[in-house]
């Protein structure tokens, strides 16, 4: 291994052996939250050192790489497990949840998008990708106190295998095609001008098949509800940002550098269309918060598609950046829900009422974090909508467009519903009731961080778009 190649994997290294040494601690001393201190320390320093200048050249033997856009989501993803490590401190203590198996395993999670992030070859993506789901296999289950627990893993691992599959055997029949595994190549011979090769498009079926139920797209999307419903709330916050921000760099790491992409359009229209349909449409039925962010997870991530498809008419920024943005108010949506579930809040609409005047400052930041799925100005939310948009305009796909506008215009009502229940319908006599909680110093900071990124965003996304635009 060669000077360039540690450099490059460091910040992989650290998460590992982050991930071993709490489990090794954990065994030997029950310190409460040791663990806890160890992932934080083991993720912050990874993303102090890929915040530093990388060597020009890729490392080959390790097939990684440090590239701009691989070195802006490393430092993303661990920031956002580092804000998942904080929110679960409080939550865990009073769900039961101990011991150092959440924290190494939350570090070994991270470990697989950091690897997925560097990759330079469709096995290092692939294998970056599993080994992120393999640890949220563990994660969303992992609340044993509950008895929905086991259930909500059970519905995640069953359509989980069977992704990796279609994953697996997608890369089997593009490897067959180009007989190589190199991003690049690749995509240069199975994407080409003029009539694909027939296995070239069935790999590239199989592919999208399994990135769609990694991405919850419709029609993958039936686990997302369930899964949403049962986990733990900082579980969720991860799951819902960081997955799906993994999944999206996945693609970004793939699609432009192919030639043309034109024989994939119809299967992304598909995607696109019955995903904001599904998820918007569904959501308005529901009375359950945690649901009715389950499907319009399933909603963003439609629009996410209809940016990937709007390809270099600026739509692969766009979807960049919207899934930075969509992670950093993941963070803040369910960092507040941990606030509010913690502190004896319920889960239900009704279970909502006057929380604004019991809690106010979760209900602050969950209320910012609604506006900014909804796309209101000033937040991240109205900005990466904007771009995405403009972008599926500007390449032609105005049909798609106009109809995630509109959707996007159906979507405010039920995001309305939730801020309404927090601060108008309060219920009777109980305000003066139940206990007005007050968030801990890391509750504190991780959401006035990811309330503060998302205004940030809105106000002056300039840098973050340069940034993404160089990369």
């Amino acid at each position: 291994m060669t000077a360039t190649d540690l450099f490059i994997a460091l910040p992989i290294i650290l998460l590992a052996v982050g991930a071993l040494v709490t489990l090794l601690v954990g065994a030997i001393t029950r310190t409460t939250n040791i663990g806890i201190v160890i992932a934080l320390a083991a993720t912050l320093g990874a993303a102090f050192w890929l915040m530093q200048s990388p060597p020009t050249l890729p490392a080959p033997t390790l097939g990684l790489s440090a590239g701009g856009l691989s070195r802006l989501f490393g430092v993303f993803f661990c920031l956002l497990a580092a804000g998942v490590l904080c929110l679960s401190v409080a939550y865990n203590r009073e769900r039961g949840i101990s011991g150092e198996e959440y924290p190494s395993v939350l570090l070994f999670t991270t470990f697989g998008m950091l690897a997925l992030a560097s990759a330079t070859n469709l096995l290092t993506l692939f294998l970056g990708l599993e080994a992120m789901s393999f640890g949220f296999y563990i994660l969303v289950a992992i609340d044993l106190q509950r008895g929905v627990s086991g259930e909500t893993g059970l519905k995640y691992l069953l359509p989980g295998a069977l992704s990796t599959a279609f994953l697996a055997f997608g890369i089997a029949l593009l490897y067959t095609v180009s007989g190589t595994l190199s991003l690049h190549e690749l995509m240069q011979f199975t994407l080409t001008s003029g009539t694909p090769d027939p296995i070239a498009l069935a790999g590239w079926g199989c592919l999208l098949a399994g990135l769609a139920f990694k991405l919850s797209l419709a029609p993958a999307h039936l686990w997302t509800p369930d899964v949403y419903q049962g986990a733990p709330a900082p579980v969720v916050a991860f799951l819902s940002g960081g997955s799906k921000a993994a999944t999206i760099l996945f693609l970004l790491l793939l699609l432009p550098q192919a030639v043309d992409v034109s024989a994939l359009r119809i299967p992304l229209c598909a995607l696109s269309l019955f995903s904001m349909m599904i998820g918007n449409c569904a959501a308005l039925r529901q009375n359950h918060v945690r649901r009715l962010m389950a499907y319009s997870s399933i909603a963003q991530m439609g629009y996410v598609v209809l940016a990937l498809l709007s390809g270099k008419s600026g739509g692969y920024q766009a979807a960049a950046f919207y899934a930075i943005a969509y992670g950093t108010i993941s963070l803040a949506a369910f960092g507040a829900i941990t606030v509010i579930e913690r502190n004896g809040g319920g889960e239900t609409l009704d279970d909502y009422r006057g929380v604004g005047s019991r809690q106010p400052f979760a209900a602050g930041v969950l209320a910012l974090s609604l506006f900014a799925l909804a796309g209101i100005p000033p937040t991240a939310g109205f900005t990466g909508k904007f771009l995405i948009f403009s972008a599926a305009i500007r390449s032609g796909e105005i049909t798609l467009a106009v109809t995630g506008i509109l959707l996007t215009a159906v979507s405010v009502y039920y995001y309305l519903r939730v801020v309404v229940a927090l601060y108008f319908n309060h219920a009777d006599n109980t305000e003066d009731t139940q206990p007005r909680s007050i968030p801990t110093a890391p509750e504190y900071a991780v959401l006035i961080a990811a309330a503060t990124t998302i205004l940030i965003l809105g106000l002056w996304p300039g840098k973050l778009i340069e940034l993404l635009s160089r990369a």
